[in-house]
């Protein structure tokens, strides 16, 4: 299953915030799970982008381990 994201001119890359407003969780777990390796970024200088890419695989391993806790 694939994560289509609504974006004005097909985003290539998201901040966090937009990240997080996209999985519908706060900014700071975003930044939590940034930390913890969970949900991956390429980085532009100093700045943290996340592509939809990892955006979808994050998703997936909430999947997972929802299914693996059942």
């Amino acid at each position: 299953m694939s994560i289509t994201l609504a974006s004005p001119a097909e985003r290539v890359l998201y901040r966090p915030e937009e990240a997080a407003a996209a999985l519908g969780i706060g900014r700071s777990l975003v930044y939590e799970e940034i930390r913890l390796g969970r949900l991956h970024t390429v980085r532009i200088g100093r700045r943290r982008l996340i592509p939809p890419e990892y955006i979808t695989q994050y998703v997936e391993l909430l999947k997972h381990e929802a299914e693996a806790a059942a």
